[in-house]
């Protein structure tokens, strides 16, 4: 027995090395040339150093046709494990382009599987480093199959685990469905790509021709798609990118979102918010001021920051807790709700609600775009589902109207009305139906007609229902907003409104789920 031990340690010791050459010295050449870390690489930099612990490494294919039984699949070409981020537990799966393309096969699928199982018994984030040729062919049905299995799981821990996916390579046909039921999706610029159908198919199906990168890169799916949340300049930048997006979450849904020491003062006022907001109503301003001078620091985490860039959503800090934002920018389409906008904020909303953190909504909100394209694409259907999505949220929610909120964009906009906790406003805020200029014109109209000076009459009315309406102080006095405060008051106020809601308790009537109109 002593003579055998040696030679057994000996062999382990070979066979992880091989394990970690993955596809060997030419395949994993070729990965850096390509502008992309090893599978290992990339655990190495997304991970705490040394955390990292790797599970089923000795699994290989199960395949036998086609040749496979001479073909050798180092961990079969995924690497799977948990390690730490910040100190905090993660799942984590990283698929090796070098072993037969990161494509995915039974075994391929079942250490994933098993990974997110885990996942979800333990209550802790999953990240798929996602850079793979998609289903193994030579394995038929049962590397479809083994995508199923993927997604069922990713369907039954949404809303129980943070999932994060990084496309960090090819991601095509079904393989692009597991990213899309997962939170957030990070893209890497001129090397990943997602789609469901590729070029060659596109061109014998549809007759054109395309790029991958111009069929699904970073670019497309980030700015047109929707389909990526961010979108990184290299495997590096994407790495750091995760990190400081699970530092903004809890680590499961029975959890609050961490908290962590602010050096910036509870009480900060900032005299340059009292500037911020143009005095003719119809000057744009830059809304991420706003928020980088209210939350701690300065810092804001923003999400689809290329996408339906009329709305502005991410995650900041307030007195060192985590906060979802949500707002309207003013520079894009003046802030309306339109249908791409909708469905960004209905996600994002209905994410932060399902993991415990805050909302706090930033509203200047002229209404629903109008126009025939808005129309028949379903604006009635896509902006019921940020409404939905506010209706349902039961965690603390706080808003602060900063100028314009009109129609039924004042109702859906975490009103009062919508079981919205605190709802300030600054004195520059405009409440009503419509704005002055519409307003007038349907009520008055004949007047006007008939009016000697029309334009006279019409600034006077304009003027008038200004006056009468267009301010915070109607809706104040019944009750629709808690307070009207100078802008510089905002950052602590919203803080003092955390600390009072950290104890709220709310709930939905008893169901399976809602029937969100999709």
């Amino acid at each position: 027995m002593t003579d055998r031990l040696p030679s057994r340690q000996d062999e382990l010791a070979v066979r992880r090395a091989r394990l970690e050459e993955g596809g060997g010295g030419d395949r994993v050449a070729r990965q850096h040339a390509a502008g992309k870390l090893t599978a290992r690489e990339r655990l190495s930099e997304l991970l705490d150093p040394g955390t990292f612990v790797e599970l089923d490494r000795f699994v290989t294919h199960r395949a036998a046709a086609f040749g496979m039984d001479k073909v050798e699949a180092p961990a079969d070409g995924v690497v799977t494990g948990y390690g730490a981020i910040e100190a905090r537990l993660v799942y984590v799966f990283s698929q090796d382009f070098t072993v037969l393309g990161g494509s995915l096969g039974e075994g391929h699928a079942a250490k994933i599987c098993k990974l997110m199982d885990l996942a979800l018994r333990n209550g802790a984030p999953v990240i798929g480093l996602n850079d793979s040729g998609g289903a193994r062919i030579q394995e038929g049905v049962v590397s479809l199959g083994g995508y199923a299995e993927i997604f069922l799981r990713n369907t039954l821990a949404s809303g129980v685990v943070p999932q994060i996916s990084a496309i960090m390579g090819p991601c095509a046909g079904g393989a692009v469905y597991s990213p899309a039921i997962t939170d957030f999706t990070v893209m890497v610029r001129g090397t990943s790509y997602m789609f469901v159908t590729g070029p060659q198919v596109v061109k014998a199906v549809m007759h054109e021709d395309v790029t991958s990168e111009d069929l699904g890169g970073a670019e497309v799916h980030a700015a047109r798609s929707g389909v990526a949340h961010f979108i990184a300049d290299h495997d590096l930048d994407a790495l750091r990118l995760i990190r400081r997006l699970v530092a903004y979450l809890p680590q499961n849904n029975q959890e609050g979102p961490p908290r962590v020491p602010c050096a910036d003062p509870p009480d900060r006022m900032d005299p340059a918010l009292d500037a911020v907001v143009p005095e003719d109503p119809h000057r744009p301003y830059d809304m991420r001021e706003v928020i980088r001078r209210v939350v701690d620091g300065g810092e804001f985490l923003e999400v689809h920051e290329r996408f339906a860039q009329n709305l502005l959503t991410g995650f900041a800090r307030l007195d060192g807790r985590s906060v979802g934002i949500v707002a309207q920018q003013p520079e894009a389409l003046a802030g309306a709700l339109d249908i791409n906008s909708s469905v960004k904020g209905a996600r994002f909303v209905r994410f932060c609600d399902a993991f415990n953190i805050p909302l706090v909504t930033f509203v200047d909100v002229p209404g629903f775009m109008p126009g025939t394209g808005q129309e028949h694409g379903g604006i009635i259907r896509h902006g019921a589902k940020l409404l939905f999505a506010y209706c349902e949220a039961t965690v603390p929610k706080l808003a602060v109207i900063t100028r314009k909120a009109y129609g039924g964009a004042y109702d859906v906009m975490s009103s009062k009305h919508i079981r919205g906790d605190l709802n300030l406003a600054w004195p520059t805020a405009e409440i009503a139906v419509m704005g002055p200029e519409g307003a007038i014109d349907i009520i008055f109209r004949r007047e006007l007609a008939e009016a000697g000076d029309p334009e006279g009459t019409r600034a006077r009315l304009v003027a008038e229902y200004r006056r009468q309406f267009a301010n915070p102080y109607v809706a104040a006095g019944r009750g629709y907003l808690d307070d009207i405060i100078e802008p510089r008051e905002t950052r602590p106020r919203l803080i003092s409104a955390l600390r009072m809601l950290e104890g709220k308790r709310d709930r939905n009537p008893p169901k399976k789920h809602g029937n969100i109109p999709l």
